[in-house]
C-alpha cells in the first residue's frame, strides 16, 4: 500500500465518472494537486524573503508582456475591424467569430502565464452550457451570444494592451534602474565629460555639472540599491494587477457557479427520486410475488382446516401444520425483505461490520481492504448506499464476471483543491471484463443512486479484465456532513 489519492483513469474499455482521474491501477499514484503550477501565494511562506523567491517567476511574466500584448492587439484589431467592415457581406460575421475565438486563445495564454508566475489558478468559464449539444451551428455562432467571448476580446484588444504596456514599462525601468545604478561605477568612465552632460549630483546640487565622478558613482549606487530593494514589491504589485483584471474579465462568474450548483442539485434530486421509485417498485413486486402469495395460501389452508375440524380432525391437523410452515416461511421472507431495506447489522454495528458480513456470505472469495476506523459512523444515507452498492457489485461479480476472487476496498479520500472528503468504495475482480455503464442495466441503477447523493461511479473494465468499479460519495462539504480526516490509500 502507498499513501496517496485513489484515482481512476480512462482507457480502452473504460467508462469513468470520477472526481479525480489518473490511473486506477493497482500500483499507480498521483500528485494530490494535479495541473497546478504552484499552490498560490496563500500557501507560500510570507515575508520579504518570500517576495524575492517569487520574483524570478514574476519577471518571467512581466518581461515578455510587451510582445504578447502587442501581438494580441495587432491580431485582434485586424480580425475584428475586418469582420465588422464586411458584416454586410455576411462573410464578416465569420471573421468576427474568428476574432472571438482568437481572443479566447489569447485569454488562455494570459491565464497560463499567470499560473506560471505563481498566481492562484483562475477558474475559466464554461464555454458550452451544460446539457446543450455541441452542434456545428453552436460552434460557429455560439461566441456571438456569449458574454465571456466579448470580455475576452475586450481584454485582449484594449485592456491588456494598455495595462501590459504600462506594467512592462515600469518593470523595465525598475530592472534597468537597479542594474544600471549598481554597475554605474564600472562603465561611468566611458561617458563623455563635457558641459552638455549633467549627472545626478549636478541635478541634486543645482550645479548642472558632472565632473565629480565619485559623487556620481555613490549616488547611482544608492539609487540602484533602492530600485533593487523595491523590485520584488513592484513585480508583485504589477503581477497582482494583471491577476485582478484576469479574474474579473477572464474567469467564470459567480452566477455561473450558482447555476451549476442548482443544475447539479436538480439532477441529483431527480436521480434520487428515480432510484427511490425503482426501489419501491421492486419491493412491491417482491412482496406481491412472495409474502402475498404465501398469505393467500395460508388463508386458504386455515379456511379448509376450519371446515374439516369437525368431520376430519386429522386432515384439519395436517392443514394447520402446513399453515404453520407457511406462516414461518412468510415471516422469514418478510425478514429478508426488511433486511433489504435496512440491514439490522448495518444499523446496529456500522458499515465496516456490515461489509465484513457481506464478504463472509459471498460465493466468490473476498479480500477486504477496509482502510477506515471501525468505529467511524457516517450519515445513514451514505452507509446504506455504500452497503447496497457493495452488495450489488459483489452479486454482479458472482453472476457475470467469471471471477475467482475479488477485492473490496474502502477508504476516505481528502481532495485538497476544494477541502472536501469522499468515501471511495471499490470492487475489483479478476474476471473476464467487458462491463459497461449502459442505460437499463444494473450499473446504471447504481449510477442513479450515487447521483442522488451527488456522488459518481467509475467503471474500468477492459475486455479480458480485470474489472474495477468504484463508488465515490462526498461526505464533507457537498453534503454538509463531517468526518475525521483520514489519509487516502491507493490499492496496490
Amino acid at each position: 500500500m502507498t499513501n496517496n489519492t485513489l484515482n481512476s483513469a480512462p482507457g480502452a474499455g473504460d467508462t469513468t465518472r470520477s472526481p479525480n482521474s489518473a490511473t486506477l491501477g493497482f500500483v499507480q499514484t498521483a500528485d494530490p494537486t494535479p495541473n497546478r503550477f504552484a499552490a498560490g501565494y496563500d500557501d507560500a511562506p510570507r515575508g520579504y524573503g518570500a517576495l524575492w523567491a517569487r520574483m524570478p517567476r514574476e519577471l518571467g511574466f512581466l518581461l515578455p508582456t510587451l510582445p504578447v500584448v502587442v501581438a494580441g492587439f495587432v491580431v485582434l484589431v485586424t480580425l475584428f475591424s475586418t469582420g465588422v467592415s464586411l458584416v454586410a457581406l455576411f462573410v464578416g460575421l465569420f471573421i468576427v467569430v474568428a476574432a472571438l475565438y482568437t481572443a479566447r486563445g489569447f485569454g488562455v495564454v494570459e491565464l497560463t502565464r499567470l499560473r506560471w508566475a505563481g498566481q492562484p489558478t483562475i477558474t475559466p468559464p464554461r464555454w458550452t452550457p451544460r446539457g446543450e449539444p455541441a452542434s456545428a451551428l453552436r460552434a460557429i455562432l455560439g461566441p456571438l451570444v456569449s458574454g465571456h467571448y466579448w470580455l475576452y476580446l475586450l481584454h485582449g484588444m484594449v485592456v491588456n494592451f494598455i495595462v501590459g504596456i504600462v506594467t512592462w514599462s515600469i518593470a523595465i525601468v525598475w530592472v534597468s534602474g537597479a542594474l544600471g545604478g549598481l554597475t554605474y561605477w564600472i562603465w561611468s568612465w566611458s561617458l563623455p565629460q563635457d558641459n552638455d552632460s549633467v549627472g545626478l549630483s549636478g541635478l541634486i546640487t543645482g550645479s548642472f555639472r558632472s565632473d565629480n565622478l565619485v559623487a556620481e558613482n555613490v549616488l547611482n549606487a544608492v539609487f540602484g540599491l533602492v530600485f533593487l530593494l523595491t523590485l520584488p514589491l513592484v513585480t508583485r504589485l504589477l503581477v497582482l494587477i494583471h491577476q485582478g483584471i484576469a479574474r474579473v474579465m477572464l474567469g467564470a462568474w459567480a452566477s455561473e457557479a450558482l447555476q451549476r450548483e442548482v443544475a447539479d442539485l436538480s439532477a441529483s434530486r431527480g436521480a434520487a427520486v428515480s432510484a427511490e421509485d425503482q426501489s419501491l417498485r421492486r419491493l412491491e413486486r417482491d412482496i406481491h410475488d412472495g409474502p402475498q402469495q404465501r398469505l393467500v395460501r395460508l388463508q386458504m389452508d386455515l379456511a379448509s382446516a376450519e371446515r374439516r375440524l369437525d368431520d376430519d380432525p386429522d386432515a384439519a391437523r395436517r392443514l394447520l401444520v402446513e399453515a404453520r410452515e407457511q406462516a414461518r416461511d412468510t415471516l422469514e421472507e418478510l425478514r429478508a425483505l426488511s433486511r433489504g431495506l435496512v440491514p439490522p447489522i448495518l444499523q446496529d454495528r456500522g458499515l465496516i461490520v456490515a461489509l465484513e458480513s457481506l464478504a463472509a456470505r459471498s460465493t466468490v472469495p473476498v479480500q477486504l481492504e477496509l482502510l477506515v476506523d471501525r468505529e467511524l459512523r457516517l450519515p445513514s444515507e451514505i452507509e446504506r448506499s455504500a452497503y447496497f452498492i457493495a452488495a450489488e457489485l459483489i452479486t454482479n461479480v458472482a453472476k457475470h464476471a467469471g471471477a475467482t476472487s475479488l477485492r473490496l476496498h474502502l477508504e476516505l479520500r481528502r481532495v485538497p483543491e476544494d477541502d472536501s472528503t469522499w468515501l471511495d468504495l471499490w470492487v475489483i475482480d479478476n474476471g473476464r471484463g467487458g462491463a459497461v455503464l449502459q442505460d437499463g442495466h444494473g450499473l446504471a441503477g447504481l449510477d442513479e443512486r450515487l447521483r442522488g447523493l451527488r456522488g459518481v461511479l467509475s467503471v474500468r473494465s477492459p475486455l479480458g479484465g480485470p474489472t474495477a468499479v468504484g463508488a465515490h460519495i462526498p461526505v464533507v462539504s457537498d453534503l454538509g456532513t463531517s468526518v475525521a480526516p483520514v489519509s487516502a490509500v491507493t490499492p496496490s
